[in-house]
């Protein structure tokens, strides 16, 4: 009798973590077609997630973007477009983190790599199935959380490193395989930011928000000149900060 119930209370504590941990993850499903956006919506709930749906940029603009997990995005809308809607979003402090999966019509190499380029975190192509958009869906929640708990971790450790490089973020202090380097401040907080977003491609309006936020006037000149002095001083790992034009920069894994 007892075996029976320590079974079935750990059942269903195991079931109420489940649906706990699932609910956590919000999705917003972003595309004109409503019918899509529904049978979208009903099957990634029924694999437990927690979604809402928007049918134009402009409505998805309304709601709190801050509380979701994963945004499902369409390209080819009426009025504000999905690319737009990316920037704005990438553009932002408090959304530019959230992964968002494109997905759309345009099937062409140069708007997939775009799309990766605006900082997307995959992209497929109409038309799909639904079992390959929970696929991407369950792909890109595992690899977002699991950066972020690494992230999480070396913050709280007060350290941020790729390899050799490393920056103690108490001490504001920078050493490269072992030996200090002098960085000035604007130098050490952008590396800073690009270590703790890398993977991904800041635009030059996120790091100017971030790094430069209290400067009444900041050309993007500015950027471009720290960069290239943060290339020189980190030796080898100069290279890691990548450059793409016309989007801006970032610091690959």
């Amino acid at each position: 009798m007892r075996i029976t119930l320590f079974k079935n209370s750990l059942y269903f504590c195991i079931i109420n973590y489940y649906t706990w941990y699932m609910a956590t993850n919000r999705i917003l499903i972003v595309d004109d077609e409503e019918t899509l956006c529904e049978v979208l919506k009903l099957n990634l709930e029924n694999e437990g997630y927690d979604v809402d749906t928007a049918f134009s940029a402009e409505q998805a603009l309304s709601y709190n973007l801050e509380d979701y997990s994963l945004i499902l995005l369409d390209i080819m809308m009426g009025g504000v477009s999905g690319i737009k809607m990316a920037k704005m979003l990438k553009g932002d402090v408090a959304t530019a983190d959230i992964p968002i999966i494109f997905c759309t019509a345009r099937d062409t190499e140069d708007d997939m790599v775009m799309g990766l380029n605006l900082g997307a975190d995959d992209y497929i192509m109409k038309p799909y199935t639904v079992r390959n958009v929970i696929a991407r869906v369950k792909s890109v929640l595992r690899r977002t959380s699991s950066h972020k708990a690494v992230t999480k971790q070396e913050e709280k450790l007060n350290i941020l490193q790729v390899e050799g490089l490393k920056l103690d973020l108490e001490f504001k202090r920078c050493t490269v395989d072992g030996e200090e380097v002098k960085l000035a401040r604007k130098e050490y907080e952008l590396l800073v930011y690009l270590i703790s977003h890398r993977g991904k491609i800041c635009s030059r309006e996120q790091i100017l928000n971030r790094v430069w936020s209290n400067e009444v006037v900041v050309l993007d000149r500015t950027i471009d000149v720290n960069i290239t002095r943060l290339r020189s001083k980190i030796g080898k790992y100069g290279s890691y900060i990548v450059t793409r034009s016309g989007f801006g920069y970032g610091f690959r894994e």
